[in-house]
Parts: structure tokens; C-alpha cells; sequence
């Protein structure tokens, strides 16, 4: 077979993996379509992959082998963020913190809800993150 024969792409009957031609040699095309780009991620999403990094590798290898890595860490950061709404609304409402507040005692109304916004955050790391 001649040089202008050879293909530059094909498909393996066998295994269905495709191959490209970079010079004389073939290289399968493979893509790690289990990783996560940095910017699809929120910041519950990110918690959670380093979180998985750093103290449960072995969870995190089975995630990235069974190419459920990115689904997993989107389905974190989505769950997160929708407990993270729902919550901070209800001890809002449960504290009696209303925009009358607000446009009374700004200061007052900040504190208050950046409590409420740390006691939100300790319970999602609790029950979704740090598990």
C-alpha cells in the first residue's frame, strides 16, 4: 500500500474505536469525555470534585472509569443550588426577615441573612459535599 493509499481516519469493526494517522502510525481517537471543564461547574460542583480529589480518590476513579464523573458533579452542584434557594427562603420566612426590613435597617437585614446564608451552607456541605 502507498503512502496516498492509507487512510487518514478509520473505524475498527471489532471494537468500534476509531483511529486517526498521524504520520506512519495510528492512534486510537479516544476522549475523556469524563472530565469536567472548570466553567460548566458551579461552586458546589467544584467543592465536590476536590472534595473527591483529596479525601475519596477511590470514589472518584470508579466515577471517572464508569464515565459518570461529570453527570455526578452536575447533578451535585444542580441539587445544591436548588436546596441552597429553597432553604434560604424558608428561615428567611421562618425569622420574620422581610423587605420591610431591608428598607428600614439595611445592616440588620445583611447580618441576618448572611447567617442564615452560613447556616445553609454548613447543612448543603453536610448532606451533599462533604459525603
Amino acid at each position: 500500500m502507498k503512502n496516498s493509499e492509507l487512510k487518514e481516519r478509520f473505524i475498527d469493526d471489532k471494537t468500534g474505536i476509531e483511529y486517526i494517522r498521524k504520520g506512519d502510525y495510528y492512534y486510537p481517537n479516544l476522549v475523556d469525555s469524563a472530565s469536567v471543564k472548570a466553567n460548566e461547574l458551579g461552586k458546589y460542583g467544584k467543592l465536590r470534585l476536590k472534595f473527591l480529589l483529596e479525601h475519596k480518590k477511590t470514589e472518584y476513579t470508579c466515577l471517572w472509569l464508569d464515565n459518570k464523573l461529570r453527570s455526578h458533579l452536575l447533578e451535585i452542584d444542580k441539587t445544591a443550588n436548588e436546596r441552597f434557594n429553597l432553604l434560604m427562603k424558608q428561615f428567611a420566612e421562618q425569622e420574620n426577615i422581610t423587605e420591610e426590613l431591608k428598607a428600614n435597617n439595611q445592616m440588620e437585614w445583611v447580618s441576618r441573612m448572611n447567617n442564615i446564608k452560613n447556616r445553609v451552607e454548613e447543612i448543603i456541605f453536610n448532606e451533599l459535599i462533604y459525603v
